[in-house]
């Protein structure tokens, strides 16, 4: 490698790291992104570049950006969960220990961001590239909110392909589970508990949620595996003597590319005797094809492809996109939340090399 790449990778890696930790140090929870947005941009206009706003995302185009050519996105997030009452440190305070860089966000998915940054950075100035280069980093997708991707694809223009940033130790995800989220409800009758009075909302509820736990969907994906449903939440009763009129519970389903949303519904539908109401059928499983271009420069590069299990900005993207990220998602929302600073130096350096592959 020339001693100048040499030297400009050094310096990316270095203000990747140093933006990473003013990113930690910043609250950045869902619907909460205002300072994280802010920072981001600052970092961009300092550069040179013009960075735009929308909400709380954030994107910029390549310098030299020509709409007669297909373009190509680099995405991430930069909002995070709540940190969970497992930390024993303190998740917005930075801190370097055995050369792992900790705080909430650290691995999903500031890591990510950053290193995509970097990338976008390096080839900015390039004026011969086959494509078009835009960064957004984006609000809400810890939640998948109205205001985050798909709030601001409108405003990006046609996009051909894009590079979605998530922690997956650098392998590509070329494809990834749905979600669908129901809420189910099952109505009986208040009465005393002392008395035989009432119908138990509870009792009623019970063979519902076995369904849940029991059933299997009998189509498994070579990539995704099968369909997985799990029971998160109930809620039910007032007071300790009262027998429940109602008893409500929320059920996450994973769904494979071999259903769509709507038939796992109506499948849900013809089991369960509760009221079943749908969240959302915005969430479908996405893939992208082995022979497309970003997963051949991958496989170039000695990378694997698998399936993934969990949702990213990628379920809301109507191109095809390739998952790919620094990081373990065994980490994401996990306490003490960390990332290998020689994990994001890979990141930096095997997102340009797919980017040298292609543009």
């Amino acid at each position: 490698m020339p001693v100048n790449t040499m030297n400009q990778m050094h310096k990316l890696q270095q203000e990747a790291v140093n933006l990473l930790e003013q990113l930690i140090a910043t609250p950045s929870i869902s619907r909460h992104e205002q300072a994280t947005a802010q920072l981001i941009q600052q970092h961009l206009v300092s550069r040179g570049i013009q960075a735009q706003r929308s909400g709380n995302n954030v994107w910029a185009r390549n310098r030299y950006f020509d709409p007669s050519k297909p373009s190509l996105l680099l995405n991430s997030h930069h909002d995070t969960v709540q940190p969970n009452k497992g930390y024993t440190r303190a998740p917005y305070q930075p801190f370097i220990e055995d050369e792992k860089l900790y705080g909430l966000g650290s691995n999903d998915a500031g890591g990510c961001l950053v290193a995509l940054l970097s990338a976008f950075l390096y080839f900015y100035e390039k004026a011969d590239t086959h494509y078009n280069l835009i960064f957004s980093a984006t609000a809400e997708e810890e939640i998948s909110g109205a205001e985050g991707i798909s709030s601001l694809l409108p405003e990006l223009g046609p996009i051909d392909c894009a590079i979605v940033g998530e922690p997956t130790q650098m392998q590509m995800a070329i494809a990834e589970k749905g979600l669908l989220v129901l809420d189910c409800t099952a109505i009986g009758v208040s009465g005393h508990a002392a008395r035989e009075e009432g119908e138990n909302a509870i009792y009623k509820i019970l063979p519902d949620i076995e369904w849940f736990r029991t059933y299997r969907f009998p189509k498994e994906s070579e990539l995704l595996g099968p369909c997985k449903m799990s029971v998160t939440m109930i809620q039910a009763g007032q007071q300790h003597n009262m027998v429940p009129a109602v008893c409500s519970f929320t059920a996450d389903i994973r769904v494979n590319d071999c259903y769509t949303l709507e038939e796992v519904l109506d499948t849900v539908r013809q089991n369960v005797q509760c009221e079943v109401k749908s969240r959302s059928l915005r969430l479908r499983s996405t893939s992208i094809t082995l022979d497309h271009i970003l997963v051949k420069a991958g496989k170039r590069l000695g990378k694997s492809v698998f399936g993934s299990s969990t949702l990213s900005d990628k379920a809301l993207m109507p191109f095809p996109a390739l998952k790919i990220g620094p990081g373990n998602s065994s980490r994401s929302h996990a306490a003490d939340e960390f990332i290998f600073l020689s994990e994001l130096q890979d990141g930096i350096e095997t997102y340009i090399a797919l980017l040298n592959e292609i543009l």
